[in-house]
């Protein structure tokens, strides 16, 4: 019998610190040895030329999530996480919405029922909270949390979702007893409100007035505003998809302070600008998402913000809705204002291709910093390193390889999401995933898919800032 089932051989390794040739060797899906001459296994797979990168932690998707009467999301489990492995993830953290009167137990349940056995990648659960009982908060959270749900998100706008100032400090608290990370979406909804409300007496209701009327200011007040109500408790959190140097900044001054504050920005913030909304007819809604994509300047900010640190992940906040469809972007009442067109746009699949091809293909970041942004930061903020997030000894056999001189198109009939489209239509990237590696087996190798639905597993997390054993 061999000793090894698996050596990924000749392949050049990259972590968030060190880039070296050598060898993999996986037994029981695991990595059992890292160097050369590691004898004999069941398998080989030449992997020469190659990157051998961790396999991409996205830890901003949404999946099945729940929303107004009559939107349904274009991704279930099996869709979103099939589409996850061609993009070189291997381990995916969807929310699980609470919605208002249900308790969290509850909504747990409910999702482990859309999950379990339907997914590709691993997966595990954020928790929203949206109804900050005394029960969600002295009993359930609790409990959750001892059970590896380690982080939560809170919202600072969308009716039925925003909590107040009170609710948010309330809600901190209780994490901070618990140990639980909150993930933040800042932007003032009165701003929004009172903006959208100006807009529609106007007769403004194109997609484009989405963007306008969800401004700068308003992601940077709530952004320095969520900060603040974090240090009064005392406790870190992340500020999700950042969009602009003003938010940057708000993250920066809090870090200056002492303040443990973590930023996440996504790619729509790199490649995408206000423009793409401002389309002839009703085309611009394929771009509606909140916070809005903003102009260049704040597509340079953001990339600044992933070379200097501000930055300490990058997300897809995969929200899909098809666009030809009255579930989806085309529901009648969007087709009458943009304030009722589904917020979010898919990409799962294209993030961390983007990131290579516009990161270190073009020399604004290196490779260890890719792995850092893609990977490993999400494996240590969210508690599943060392298990996940590095090429290491006793880690899972997470791996992806790329091939990074690889050309591709972006385009919506390579993509494996529910969606019916891709905002990234035509983009030219250089450097793509050919072989995606879970728990020491491959799932999907140059474009096909190699396993059924259900081999991706549920992760429980330990606690931020704890390594995971």
């Amino acid at each position: 019998m061999s000793a090894l089932d698996t050596i990924v051989s000749g392949a050049t390794i990259c972590t968030d610190s060190e880039t070296f040739q050598a060898d993999i060797g996986i037994k029981d899906g695991r990595i059992a040895a890292i160097g050369h001459d590691l004898g004999d296994a069941a398998e080989v797979i030449d992997a020469t030329g190659l990157l051998a990168l961790p396999g991409g932690i996205d830890s901003h998707v949404h999946i099945s999530q729940p929303g107004e009467p009559g939107v349904v999301m274009a991704d279930d489990f099996e869709t979103a996480t099939r589409s996850a492995i061609f993009g070189g993830h291997t381990t995916l953290l969807p929310f699980c919405l609470q919605s208002k009167g249900q308790t969290l137990r509850d909504a747990v349940q409910w999702y482990h029922g859309l999950a379990d056995g339907n997914c590709y990648t691993d997966v595990s659960f954020h928790l929203i909270i949206t109804d900050p009982t005394p029960q969600a908060l002295g009993q359930d959270l609790p409990a959750l949390v001892a059970d590896g749900y380690t982080s939560i998100k809170l919202f600072m706008t969308y009716e039925g979702m925003k909590l107040s100032d009170r609710e948010i400090l309330e809600t901190l608290e209780a994490a901070k007893t618990c140990g639980a990370l909150a993930l933040v979406h800042a932007e003032n909804d009165d701003m929004i409100e009172y903006l959208r409300d100006v807009a529609g007496d106007r007769g403004d209701i194109a997609p484009k007035f989405h963007a306008t009327t969800r401004p700068i200011p308003a992601e940077r007040e709530a952004t320095h505003r969520a900060i603040a109500l974090a240090e009064v408790i005392g406790v870190p959190i992340v500020v999700v998809h950042v969009s602009n140097r003003d938010a940057m900044e708000e993250i920066a001054a809090g870090r200056a302070r002492g303040s443990k504050v973590y930023g996440e920005t996504c790619p729509q913030y790199l490649m995408l600008t206000k423009d793409d909304l401002d389309l002839e007819g009703f085309d611009g809604a394929k771009y509606v998402c909140s916070p809005p994509p903003r102009d260049t300047a704040s597509q340079i900010a953001c990339w600044e913000g992933l070379q200097t640190g501000v930055f300490d992940i990058f997300s897809s906040d995969h929200c899909p809705y098809r666009f030809e469809d009255p579930q989806g972007k085309k529901r009648p009442a969007g087709l009458k204002s943009f304030r009722w067109v589904p917020n979010g746009i898919p990409g799962v699949e294209t993030s961390l291709p983007i990131l290579f091809s516009e990161g270190v293909s073009k020399g604004r970041i290196d490779l260890q910093r890719f792995v850092a942004l893609s990977s490993t930061n999400h494996a240590k903020l969210y508690g599943l390193y060392p298990r996940k997030g590095t090429i290491a000894v006793g880690s899972d056999a997470d791996i992806v390889l790329w091939d990074p001189a690889r050309t591709e198109t972006l385009r919506q009939d390579i993509m494996h999401h529910g969606a019916d489209y891709t905002p990234y239509e035509g983009l030219d990237v250089v450097g793509w995933p050919t072989r995606t590696i879970l728990r020491g087996k491959t799932i999907m190798r140059d474009g096909a898919l190699l396993v059924e639905k259900g081999w991706g597993q549920y992760q429980k997390r330990a606690l931020h800032g704890q390594e995971l054993t």
